[in-house]
């Protein structure tokens, strides 16, 4: 099995804090968005992974660090690291296609935006799996179509009437990834473009097209990563269901803690130094940091950061930050400072 995960756009929603650092490298609940989603989709998949390709953006911004993050996360699982290069944001489509070395076999490909909980098995009779939510505004997503033998039929996007309440989230099964890529050559060879740019839906249409069999992968819960407010929300839900699953160790033993108070769920990394604080709940805090007199819950605070006299909440803070004030809804980048 291979895990194909494009991951070259800038995460423009998410600024200040994609400006130094890409969107899937972001830590939340104390791990980069791209490890937490590519360790739960191989603990979905249940079986060995070979290969992880990953693909990038500029090198001046995806560069030898964010190599050697993702090829250390792909040697975690006993896979192989491919890294490839999208020159050009032209599409889902043209991502996947970056990729073309590796599109052979069966197959994964997850957009790295996004984090899920799942537990479901692969149907074997299926040619391809499209991973889909439930949800209260179908009118709001792209979402599937199904027929009497609960096969997906169609790809419809933001419905004006009723299709269907399963929402489309960007991972996809392809019980052989090479007949997509047939598809999506063809699709880029006639210049198929929407929107100004190569989708994967297009070449997915093609194959149903073709009467190949699609069906649902439900999952229990589809947590986004686009801005501050939906990252801080994801933060929360990621800590509660690592606190309940109790397989990580949340509050790292190098933890200094003086006159200070944690209340769970909470991730504090190495090194952290606590004084006269209040911490939590639902608090992730990075490597290196420096909290002194300040009551923080509902935040994330990234690594190498100094923060006094603060009183913070759904706060988001970058690396390498200083920090002495009284606002609380407040969204930092890396090395910045208000003192």
């Amino acid at each position: 099995m291979k895990i194909i995960v494009p991951m070259a756009g800038r995460g423009s929603r998410l600024r200040p804090h994609s400006l130094t650092v890409p969107k899937p490298l972001i830590p939340v609940a104390g791990q980069p968005i791209v490890h937490r989603l590519v360790k739960d989709i191989a603990k979905v998949l249940k079986q060995p992974i070979e290969e992880i390709a990953f693909v990038l953006g500029d090198p001046a911004f995806f560069g030898d660090d964010v190599v050697t993050s993702l090829k250390q996360l792909a040697e975690s699982l006993g896979a192989k690291a491919s890294i490839y290069r999208q020159d050009q944001p032209l599409g889902t489509g043209h991502a996947i296609m970056s990729a073309e070395p590796s599109l052979s076999g069966p197959a994964v490909i997850a957009y790295a935006d996004t984090l899920i909980r799942a537990e479901f098995d692969l149907d074997p009779e299926a040619d391809s799996v499209i991973w889909t939510k439930r949800v209260a505004n179908p009118e709001a997503y792209g979402v599937v179509k199904l027929n009497d033998k609960q096969e997906i039929v169609e790809l419809v996007e933001k419905p004006d009437a009723f299709v269907s309440d399963q929402a489309v989230i960007g991972i996809y099964y392809f019980k052989d990834v090479a007949v997509l890529k047939s598809k999506l050559q063809g699709v880029l060879d006639e210049n198929v473009m929407n929107g100004g740019e190569y989708q994967i839906n297009d070449g997915i249409k093609r194959m149903m097209a073709d009467g190949r069999v699609f069906k649902t992968g439900t999952v229990d819960e589809w947590m986004d990563c686009g801005n501050k407010a939906v990252t801080l929300e994801t933060n929360t839900k990621m800590l509660g269901f690592l606190k309940s699953d109790g397989e990580e160790k949340l509050v790292d033993d190098s933890v200094v803690l003086e006159n200070s108070t944690i209340i769970e769920p909470c991730f504090i990394g190495q090194n952290v130094v606590l004084k006269n604080s209040t911490i939590g709940p639902n608090v992730s805090i990075g490597n290196g940091t420096t909290i002194e007199n300040s009551v923080v819950k509902n935040s994330l605070i990234q690594t190498q950061t100094t923060i006094k006299n603060a009183t913070l909440d759904q706060a988001m803070i970058g690396n390498h930050v200083k920090y002495n004030g009284e606002f609380t809804k407040i969204s930092i980048g890396d090395y910045s400072q208000m003192e």
